[in-house]
């Protein structure tokens, strides 16, 4: 309320209920005009984002240059128009957010008012216009404006009670930063007699961890010998083992040339074998003729011989009377006829 009950000093009773509803009309008068404007703001913001916006160089500028140049003057124009488009959307976006969290706190505002209003109208506005009541709503109005300004000065209390208390805890922490800072120098000289003998017990274990290093550095060196021996035996290892390799590979190739053979062998001695069996089959199958049979063939075997080597002469005879026809006589052609 913009006015104190002591406004209401010296003013009848219908004074009072006007003054009340003036009061009334100007705050619900306020409450639609910021409706008004909040609306307004919007289409604006709606009307500016939808707009297109124009292009900032006429189109004489590119009067006497190469298609190449207009190209990168247009592409330019267009990163240019990108550029504001989004900064105008970032702006917009960030006006929206802007008016919606004005939204809300006018509405949980306005939420309050009308609670206000209508328990003013219904404890005062109500009351007033019943004439008989007239008495009884300017005592409801008094009550009505001393209650807000009783909770009011609650409110006012409450915070200038919580304004001493955190008075008061600023002060307990700033006695306690002092008491910290006066302790600190006292604490200074125990600490640097702590840290000196820490010092001295971080040298002596750092004097034992280098006698360790240096232990561990001979070890070292000792491991890399032995590293080195096991190196060149397992070099020489496989050395011998490549050379094993390769005598195994060549004894494999004889052991199969040797089987190759073999088998041709085994073929050969199947075939003898085989051979052989026809041969003793046709031996054990084989009859000798008789005795007289065989001299009977023999002897006509040579009878048959010498009847051949004595035509062979008669033939090559009667050859040689053909031809010298002239040498002989008569007779001898007759006695060789007979």
């Amino acid at each position: 309320m913009r006015r104190s009950t002591g406004y209401f000093v010296g003013l009848t009773v219908e004074q009072k209920c006007e003054l009340a509803e003036r009061e009334l009309v100007d705050m619900k008068g306020e409450i639609q005009r910021m409706e008004e404007d909040t609306e307004k703001t919007l289409q604006d913001l709606e009307t500016h984002g939808r707009s297109k916006s124009k292009m900032r160089r006429s189109t004489g500028y590119f009067v006497g240059l190469t298609v190449e140049q207009k190209c990168e003057l247009a592409e330019r124009e267009l990163v240019d128009m990108k550029g504001e488009i989004q900064r105008m959307e970032e702006d917009t976006e960030k006006t929206l957010q802007d008016l919606e969290a004005v939204i809300q706190e006018t509405d949980i505002w306005w939420t309050d008012v009308k609670k206000a209003i209508s328990d003013f109208e219904k404890d005062i506005v109500s009351t007033i216009s019943n004439k008989k009541g007239s008495i009884v709503a300017s005592e409801k109005l008094l009550r009505y404006l001393e209650e807000k300004n009783h909770q009011r000065d609650l409110m006012k209390e409450k915070l200038r009670l919580e304004n001493s208390f955190l008075k008061g805890y600023k002060k307990k922490l700033q006695q306690q930063l002092r008491q910290k800072e006066q302790m600190g120098e006292t604490l200074r000289e125990v600490r640097s007699q702590q840290l000196q003998v820490t010092k001295e017990q971080y040298e002596e274990k750092i004097d034992e961890k280098n006698k360790e290093l240096q232990q561990l550095k001979l070890t070292l060196g000792k491991t890399v010998r032995i590293l080195n021996f096991r190196k060149k035996k397992l070099q020489n290892t496989m050395e011998t083992s490549t050379s094993l390799m390769k005598d195994i590979s060549q004894k494999t190739e004889l052991l199969e040339k040797i089987e190759r053979e073999t088998t041709l062998v085994e073929k050969q001695r199947a075939k003898a074998e085989s051979l052989d069996r026809w041969l003793q089959k046709q031996l054990s199958d084989y009859s000798a003729p008789p005795v007289m049979s065989y001299v009977q063939t023999a002897m006509a075997v040579t009878d048959l011989e010498k009847s051949i080597k004595a035509w062979q002469r008669r033939a090559a005879i009667a050859e040689v009377s053909e031809a010298e026809p002239g040498t002989r006589g008569p007779g001898t052609g007759s006695r060789c006829r007979r």
